[in-house]
């Protein structure tokens, strides 16, 4: 089970796979540059939330950027990336299937210190759009996606991809699902249920 706390994450990990609270857990191994990552993003004055089993920062509850752990990196990923000017290049797509770069990867604690000022302005400039409400142009796709699971595939790489090898009809189960719920918090808690079914290339409503 995810977790719910943000301490959690720094000493046990997110909870999505059995490395949970071991010492294999991807966030234990990077527990250092981690926890640089959270010192410069709280510094901004952003605050924290779990979201997806993941800290995420947020400015007057817009998401700005979430944090990731892997077996041979750990991420700052932006959310409405596709605001920034990126003027260093340091933003790299998720994946194959992400068509917006979003991410700063990290291979080492020290790369985060090193980075500081970049990612202190890059961290700026999307509270700068949060704060005006600013937003991307959206891109027409066809399966409509609402804003919540774009958000959730923006944050977890691996359910993004699965989600793009989904065939159009059971990408549309879950955009048909998710657009009949009314408000924000259903369709973000529907989301975290359909997890496990996208991952098994499944529809909506199949068992």
């Amino acid at each position: 089970m995810m977790i719910t706390e943000i301490e959690d994450y720094f000493t046990k990990g997110c909870g999505r796979c059995d490395r949970f609270d071991t010492p294999d857990c991807s966030a234990a191994r990077w527990a250092q540059g981690l926890a640089e990552l959270r010192r410069i993003c709280l510094g901004t004055g952003l605050d924290e939330a779990v979201k997806w089993g993941h800290p995420c920062n947020v400015r007057n509850g817009r998401n700005i950027a979430i944090f990731g752990a892997f077996r041979d990196n750990f991420r700052l990923t932006f959310f409405k990336a596709a605001l920034l000017k990126d003027p260093h290049g340091v933003l790299e797509t998720q994946g194959p299937n992400s068509h917006t770069p979003e991410t700063i990867r990290f291979s080492d604690h020290g790369d985060v210190v090193a980075k500081e000022p970049i990612i202190c302005a890059y961290l700026d400039e999307a509270i700068g759009y949060a704060d005006a409400g600013i937003k991307p142009v959206k891109v027409v796709r066809e399966v409509p996606i609402p804003d919540e699971l774009i958000e959730a595939l923006d944050a977890d790489p691996e359910l993004a991809e699965a989600f793009a090898a989904l065939t159009p009809g059971r990408q549309k189960s879950y955009a048909f699902n998710l657009g009949q719920a009314k408000q924000s918090a259903t369709r973000t808690a529907r989301i975290i249920k359909f997890r496990d079914k996208i991952i098994a290339g499944k529809g909506a409503q199949e068992r």
